[in-house]
């Protein structure tokens, strides 16, 4: 696939303060042609390191953006995908509020499996947001900042 062609097939990318729409990013995703659409929801969870978490803020460098584009072109261009979509969200976010959104669809279930598993991993390996998580017991933590 070209770089051109797999700028084609990536049909989603944000960052945002709102929060995210699940079935946006699957309307995103929809044709024909498509046989499988695999899609990883990551949410915020009450609990991280056997601590109670209250909530947290999202951070984005200014790059970040940029970075998912190329990141969600990488895996278009490395799998064989008929579409890629990835939306995370900055700000501050309850338990239970939705933080990312990934999906890829392909002609069969198995591709677009290993596809999404590549794209949450580069993403959060990658891309420049940084998590700041308020624990219960009044103590905090950064994740994933220099």
């Amino acid at each position: 696939m070209t770089e051109s062609e797999a700028r084609q097939v990536v049909r989603l990318v944000e960052l945002r303060e709102e929060p995210l729409d699940v079935s946006e990013v699957v309307a995103a995703l929809d044709d024909d042609t498509s046989g499988g659409l695999t899609l990883f929801v990551g949410r915020v969870r009450d609990h991280d390191h056997g601590q109670g978490v209250d909530g947290l803020d999202y951070s984005a460098h200014p790059s970040a953006l940029d970075r998912m584009r190329d990141v969600c072109r990488r895996v278009a261009e490395d799998h064989d995908v008929t579409g890629v979509a990835a939306v995370h969200r900055v700000g501050t976010l309850a338990i239970g509020d939705v933080a990312v959104v990934v999906a890829t669809t392909a002609a069969h279930r198995a591709e677009a499996f290993v596809a999404s598993r590549a794209l949450i991993d580069t993403l959060k390996a990658e891309v420049p947001i940084w998590k700041h998580q308020r624990f219960t017991d009044g103590t905090e933590e950064w994740v994933g900042a220099p």
